[in-house]
């Protein structure tokens, strides 16, 4: 659970039991919902705004996001700190230049791993749908060593808490020759966007319908305000 978390649901059960004692009754539906909405808007900014942690945990908890570009599909390894994107790591589902996982894992560790004599090692372990616990080791050597080297600046990025917006607008604009790693980069922002908080506006891009500023993230897209037009 995100911290002060705790803290915070057990301040809404004793917000409400000390208006009722100065009401002496029930409130009514309208106060508690006035209640939950004012606890709600402080949770959205712990959880949105996460502290900075430099030295990386052993073990990351981690998202696994799969999407497909024209005929090749792909897989995000999002590792996440507090439920918070802290790292990714992006690449094609394929045994010779990424890795294949069970349509079942959507979930899983990163592990980090150091070594006195050589760099360290990133692993990922997940458990299948029978239970069995499986490790793919070394992370760096099945990914693109490109894809990989843009995505650990991505990772750096994400470390120092960049919201993730941000982070989205700072990767569409990257200028990057070829189809290959472009078709990467707009998986990475496939990814992300699905972290982004529904109804935060991207600021500084213009719907390419109506030409207006009013594009809104939406349920992991971009969706314009005005005509209704949607960016997958």
């Amino acid at each position: 659970m995100i911290p002060h978390l705790e803290e915070l649901y057990g301040c809404i059960a004793a917000t409400i039991l000390e208006k009722t004692e100065e009401k002496g009754e029930n409130l009514t539906k309208d106060e508690l919902i006035t209640i939950l909405s004012d606890f709600e808007n402080q949770r959205n900014k712990v959880t949105y705004n996460p502290e900075v942690m430099e030295e990386r945990p052993e073990i990351l908890e981690c998202d696994v996001v799969r999407f497909q570009n024209k005929k090749d599909k792909w897989v995000a390894l999002v590792g996440l700190l507090n439920g918070y994107p802290y790292e990714i790591f992006t690449g094609l589902q394929d045994d010779d230049e990424g890795i294949v996982l069970p349509k079942s894992v959507v979930s899983g560790e990163i592990i980090k791993n150091k070594f006195e004599d050589k760099p360290s090692r990133y692993d990922f372990k997940f458990r299948n749908k029978r239970g069995f616990i499986t490790t793919v080791e070394g992370l760096s050597e099945k990914f693109n060593p490109e894809y990989w080297n843009y995505a650990k600046l991505i990772s750096g990025v994400l470390r120092y808490r960049m919201p993730i917006q941000n982070v989205i607008k700072m990767v569409r604009s990257l200028q990057l020759d070829g189809d290959g790693i472009n078709t990467w980069k707009n998986g990475v922002v496939r990814a992300l966007n699905k972290y982004v908080k529904d109804g935060t506006e991207a600021k500084g891009q213009l719907c390419p319908s109506c030409n207006e500023e009013s594009l809104i993230y939406q349920n992991g897209n971009l969706v314009c305000a005005k005509c209704g037009h949607i960016i997958i």
